[in-house]
């Protein structure tokens, strides 16, 4: 396959990954309307240099396991593992997400692009995800090892990120009204996500069987 599909590859993965509200967007978001956009467009580019090591650092192992078929079924089983116990917390223990989150920003430091490195570097799902979804989009043909392709997705990954980040600053008044009139949980809209993954994945231990 071409390497162009693995830039997307890699800006889809991660746009649809920053999606749900977590520490990363809520925390550039609540900069942005505490301190301005110019301050949030700091932090988010520190977030992007640490998820750029990370998708890097992920692929890379993601790399050696494909190698080594008899590791990736012990990591679908893991992956199984993870994605069901996702599910059950997003359907039964997870808050609701139509509440609204508080207003503070916790501060930390003036230097909004050391603290966007930081607490990327303390979300540490992104590695345990980019290694699932490469391995799996690897064994159904749509994703490849080479260094080029590798280096695609990782800068997709980046401009993924930033994009979504963006669209948390930028619109973040409006997604709260929007949420706090939504009657949808989207927990429960997640929750489903990790259970449809977590069934392909069953699947595919079946089929490996």
């Amino acid at each position: 396959m071409g390497l162009f599909p693995h830039l997307i590859f890699g800006f889809v993965a991660a746009f649809i990954g920053v999606i749900p509200p977590g520490l990363l967007n809520i925390s550039a978001a609540k900069i942005s309307m505490h301190e301005g956009r110019k301050s949030a467009a700091t932090f988010a580019v520190g977030v992007g240099i640490t998820v750029l090591i990370q998708t890097y650092i992920a692929l890379l192992f993601a790399r050696y396991l494909e190698m080594h078929p008899e590791i990736i079924q012990l990591l679908r089983q893991i992956g199984l593992g993870i994605f069901i116990c996702l599910t059950i917390y997003f359907f039964f223990i997870a808050k609701d997400s139509r509440r609204k989150p508080a207003d503070e920003v916790t501060k930390t430091g003036k230097n909004r692009f050391f603290l966007g490195m930081l607490l990327a570097a303390l979300n540490l799902l992104p590695l345990p995800y980019w290694v699932y979804i490469s391995i799996t989009f690897n064994a159904f043909g749509w994703f490849e090892f080479s260094p080029n392709a590798i280096l695609l997705c990782v800068i997709g990954s980046v401009l993924g990120t930033l994009a979504m980040l963006g669209i948390y600053i930028q619109f973040f008044k409006h997604l709260k009204k929007k949420q706090g009139a939504s009657k949808v949980n989207m927990n429960y809209v997640i929750g489903g996500i990790t259970g449809i993954v977590s069934i392909l994945t069953l699947i595919k231990i079946l089929n490996n069987l």
